[in-house]
């Protein structure tokens, strides 16, 4: 039997890029010639909601709820103005989409959409709008205009819409498939309805053998669920497999066999061997009833036999290494219909909702590895797997010519530095035009002149756990870098004109008011001096594949229950040796850093931002500015990279006399973007340093090191100490020679 498969990811992820799970497996099955085709109906069912003709359903859809529910003013002021939701809303999805710009001059018109109550907020943000072109401001005002809507449907509709998760309650901490499984045996949703229109359809046009879902996040779960019980229903000859990020961190203990009444598998890490064992046991069993079931191999899989739910590892095959996983493939994803909304808030964020990014990993797993609120003990993070630079650049390439665009979102647990300069430097020798961004840790390997070349290469912004700004805390969560590396490292990015997100925790085990206090204000001074641009506040969470989930005693921490859930098992209820009740301190915490992010509100005492008493801060009101102002240690190792970025000069040879002797001097104008500038050395130390910086140019495919050219001038000159440390090479210094 010829298998063909069917990759999904149920709603809703992002509404302006593909989550990019199905698209890594594509390219995985491409590699085994293995047919298949994928879908993301989170956008799809966005689509036909947000339109013209989803719009003319909806509005009847809820009258029909107005004589038994309550209806709040804002929906009814919506309702009301349903004409002019029907008549705007596919130009501006359009809009969104990118597809229609000059709509954009309508909008800031602000009597072009129909306001509610989102629209509250724009008096607040007034001065916002001040730094924002027209398309921005315009997609902003778009974003409220669709939320508007959302909020209509949630309260007249579907109470468990969201556009980037549905029905998350039923997902997050569910211990028991109980609440779960009971919304399943309700009749459909209108969501419910227009998603499984659009899934039949696509079964019915694609007659796959396998289905596979990908679940990232709790979000999806109850999606995922309800397509699957239709196609049980309705093709109960399709097999129906889930993987994904929220099966490998939540059911890794899963015991409930109801759960398979509706899946027949359930892979756990990496997909692309357990998928292809199963597809392996799943046509063997259609060419051969005569196997039994204990032949067949799998590779982390769970499964139903006899009535009960088993985990089956029993294939002796390793999993793939990165290199022959394949390029991800966006086919059959409809690309040119995400939509781009923005939200102002946070500049990170924003980059997370607005333009269509090409994901891809740098390595697989984490190069540390050793954070204790984080999932360590799980392969995807334990197992460390770098990817060539070289092939990292392959995949781009490919990936550019697939789908048109030039943005990369490396999704890396925290990209490594080593393996950042090697990518830096292959894109800017193979003359890549590309924007890029990831997340880090704020180790101390990233130095002004890696940051620069960073940069040069279209890093355009990075982000980081800067989690509790405490050394003390810090030391506990094992995270290997202190407040003061942090604030060089965000200055030296800051500085090459790379934007820098820090996450930021608090509620950890055993921080005290006072070291919350003081992390506050460690976050307020690396804004007020200008090294950070966005941030986000997150409260602890234990997590039972983490060291304190793990081992709490270790951390002051007593588990509420030992009992693991026989569905999900992740998030743990805890009480603290403390006893502080770090919720109180949510509201405060996120207010300042609004204001912080927008650059207003330094002077204001910590105290201000909280209803109830808090201690004041015992950190040095110049803390950061004082470790920012240390200088930096000037040795240069041996094997340190040499890279020129500029070009090639324009040289005039000239020769200057004075009481009665002369002296052959030569002067090198180079051109970059933005200036000329010019150098002076003699003839001599001229047409070396013309010479190595052709050898050394970020062109070339050898790199030399500091050694090297110290050898080669040495060959030539003498004194290299003094040359190197002359003005000339401090100007080339200031505008491309670096030091790696």
């Amino acid at each position: 039997m010829k298998t063909k498969l069917f990759l999904i990811t149920p709603p809703f992820t992002q509404l302006n890029t593909p989550y990019p799970a199905t698209a890594y497996i594509k390219g995985f099955l491409n590699t085994k010639g293995i047919e298949s085709v994928q879908a993301d109906l989170g956008i799809e069912v966005i689509l036909k909601l947000f339109s013209k003709e989803g719009l003319i359903d909806l509005f009847k859809v809820s009258s029909l709820k107005f004589n038994v529910l309550k209806i709040s003013d804002n929906s009814k002021r919506i309702y009301a103005l349903q004409d002019e939701y029907i008549k705007t809303i596919n130009p501006v999805i359009a809009f969104l989409q990118g597809k229609n710009p000059t709509l954009a001059l309508q909008i800031c018109q602000e009597d072009f959409l129909p306001e509610a109550s989102r629209f509250a907020q724009l008096e607040e943000l007034d001065w916002a709008f001040g730094t924002m072109g027209t398309q921005d401001k315009a997609k902003h005002l778009a974003t409220l205009y669709l939320e508007d809507i959302s909020d209509f449907i949630v309260e007249c509709v579907d109470s468990n819409f969201g556009f980037s998760r549905y029905a998350e309650r039923l997902g997050r901490s569910a211990n028991s498939f109980d609440e779960l499984y009971e919304a399943l045996q309700q009749e459909p949703t209108y969501i419910d309805t227009t998603l499984l229109s659009i899934l039949k359809e696509k079964i019915e046009n694609i007659q796959p053998t396998m289905l596979l879902i990908s679940v990232p996040f709790p979000g999806n779960l109850y999606a995922a669920f309800r397509s699957a019980q239709w196609v049980k229903k309705h093709y109960p000859k399709i097999k129906i497999s889930m993987g994904g990020g929220f099966p490998n961190t939540e059911l890794r203990s899963l015991s409930d066999a109801r759960v398979f009444e509706f899946i027949d598998y359930i892979t756990l890490d990496d997909g692309e061997r357990p998928i292809e064992e199963l597809i392996n046991a799943v046509t063997s069993s259609a060419s051969s009833r005569a196997e039994s079931i204990e032949e067949k191999l799998y590779k982390r899989t769970f499964l139903l036999e006899d009535g009960k739910v088993v985990y089956k590892n029993n294939s002796l095959k390793h999993d793939y290494k990165q290199a022959q996983v394949g390029t991800p493939d966006y086919s059959d994803l409809l690309l040119d219909k995400y939509i781009s909304v923005i939200e102002i808030v946070n500049p990170m964020h924003r980059m997370w909702s607005d333009g269509r990014w090409n994901k891809l990993t740098m390595a697989h797993g984490c190069y540390w590895g050793k954070c204790t609120f984080c999932d360590i003990s799980l392969d995807y993070i334990k197992i460390y797997e770098p990817v060539a630079a070289n092939l990292l650049c392959d995949r781009m390439e490919e990936m550019i010519a697939q789908t048109g665009e030039n943005g990369f979102h490396f999704v890396d647990e925290a990209a490594p530095p080593a393996l950042m300069r090697a990518l830096a430097l292959e894109i800017l020798r193979r003359k890549l035009a590309v924007t890029w961004w990831t997340n880090i840790r704020f180790e101390k390997s990233f130095t002004k002149d890696l940051c620069l070349l960073l940069k040069a290469s279209g890093c355009i912004a990075v982000s980081g756990g800067l989690e509790v700004a405490s050394d003390r805390l810090l030391k506990l969560i094992d995270k290997g870098v202190t407040v003061e590396q942090v604030a060089k490292v965000t200055r030296n990015f800051t500085e090459a004109g790379v934007m820098v997100h820090a996450y930021l925790m608090y509620g950890y085990p055993t921080q005290t008011i006072q070291e919350t206090v003081d992390s506050l204000e460690m976050v307020r001074q690396l804004f007020e001096v200008g090294v950070l641009q966005s941030s986000f506040w997150h409260q602890f969470a234990m997590t039972a594949h983490s060291p304190v989930g793990l081992y709490p005693e270790k951390f002051g921490v007593v588990k509420e229950t030992e009992a693991i859930g026989t569905f999900a098992n992740n998030d743990i209820n805890y009480t603290d040796s403390t006893g502080i009740d770090h919720d109180k301190f949510s509201f405060g915490l996120k207010k300042s850093l609004f204001n912080f992010m927008h650059g207003i509100c330094f002077d204001y005492e910590l105290q201000d931002w909280f209803e109830f008493k808090i201690p004041k801060t015992k950190i040095s009101p110049d803390f950061i500015f004082d470790a920012l102002e240390e200088e930096d240690d000037f040795y240069i190792k041996p094997t340190a990279k040499i890279v020129w970025l500029g070009g090639k000069p324009f040289i005039e040879n000239f020769t200057k006399s004075k009481k009665g002797n002369s002296w052959e001097l030569m002067t090198l104008t180079f051109h970059d973007k933005k200036e000329s500038f010019s150098i002076q050395t003699n003839k001599k130390e001229g047409e070396w340093l013309t010479e190595i910086l052709l050898k050394i140019s970020v062109s070339n495919a050898k790199i030399y090191i500091f050694q090297e050219i110290k050898s080669d001038f040495e060959t030539q000159l003498e004194d290299f100490e003094l040359f190197w440390y002359s003005k000339p090479i401090k100007t080339l210094r200031e505008f491309g020679l670096l030091v790696l």
